[in-house]
């Protein structure tokens, strides 16, 4: 599929995508500020006030509201226009796992599913133990993109997405001691465009801009790695199952876990599948579920189809990695 054409079919996914290009406003109830979390949620700013980042392709005002499409009967809470991105840090519940996970909402890098595939990620994430922070990356513009402009591919200058990862993963292992956690077990998930960010910070040790403090001297590779529907990783070639150019795989990437619906519309299942070779002749521990049906962008909502139960899995792999306790016995 290529990059126009999914981009096109996100859109109508995600009805708020069209406003980083013409400004409309087709969510509901929209909200003129900053998008910030609820309780428990804490939330730091990832880089320094007087520190200059690069602004998105689109910089306006940060917004957030409803979309109008519906997942599981539920509207989607979407975010657009972050120049000053965030991450919000929610602490385990119950028995504390000594995990973390790092979670990348989707979007398209157009906006961000701040509640489908970042909140709601987190509610199971701390349910099973684990510390657990959601990214409010730069948006949009921030990874490769579909320009309604010239109808074309493009890449933003700098690497916007994949130095937020980063950054946040430097901040969030520096609190290790505080939210109870080892800065040796921090994982990542990521959905759609997020499942990019997923491949890119596992697959490349070195920061993608000159460190600042501290935090940027703490390790920014993941010790495991989930992709959920992932985007941008197959080159959209016909009959064909290569990797991206922009993605270069190191052997001494983390364990990965793929997840994905034959019937997604979006992205292609062969953005997995072209990822899971990849990694499986590099060596790099993979293990892949694909499911029939279950289309795109379902989070961890809960339907009657199969697919719903991912975590089920998820968390079975990571017991088997001793992410989790073998005797975890929580959903």
């Amino acid at each position: 599929m290529t990059l126009a054409r999914r981009t096109a079919l996100a859109a109508l996914l995600f009805p708020a995508t069209v406003l980083a290009t013409t400004g409309s406003e087709p969510l509901d109830t929209l909200q003129r500020r900053p998008w910030r979390p609820d309780a428990p949620g804490i939330e730091i700013a990832l880089w320094p006030a007087a520190t200059h980042i690069a602004s998105p392709a689109y910089p306006g005002p940060e917004v957030y509201g409803w979309s109008k499409t519906l997942i599981a009967g539920k509207p989607i809470q979407m975010v657009q226009h972050v120049s000053r991105p965030t991450m919000a840090i929610y602490p385990a519940k119950g028995v504390n796992t000594g995990t973390a996970l790092l979670v990348f909402p989707g979007g398209g890098y157009r906006v961000l599913a701040i509640d489908l595939e970042g909140t709601e990620i987190c509610d199971w994430a701390t349910a099973a133990g684990m510390t657990c922070a959601v990214l409010k990356y730069r948006v949009p513009g921030s990874g490769p993109y579909w320009n309604d402009e010239c109808q074309c591919r493009r890449d933003p200058p700098e690497p916007l997405a994949l130095q937020d990862a980063q950054r946040a993963m430097g901040l969030l292992r520096q609190r290790a001691a505080q939210y109870g956690f080892s800065p040796g077990r921090v994982g990542v998930v990521g959905f759609s465009a997020g499942g990019r960010i997923v491949a890119d910070i596992s697959n490349r040790a070195a920061r993608a801009y000159p460190p600042i403090d501290a935090a940027d001297h703490l390790p920014s590779r993941p010790d495991f790695a989930v992709a959920l529907y992932p985007g941008h990783l197959w080159d959209g070639g016909k009959n064909s199952i290569h990797l991206t150019v922009d993605v270069k795989i190191d052997a001494k990437g983390p364990p990965t876990f793929l997840a994905q619906a034959g019937d997604d519309a979006t992205d292609d299942v062969r953005e997995s599948l072209t990822y899971y070779l990849a990694l499986q002749q590099a060596k790099v521990p993979v293990e892949m579920h694909l499911f029939p049906e279950g289309g795109h962008a379902f989070g961890v909502r809960p339907t009657d189809q199969p697919i719903t139960h991912w975590t089920v899995l998820a968390e079975q792999w990571l017991r088997h990695l001793k992410m989790l306790p073998a005797a975890s016995t929580q959903l």
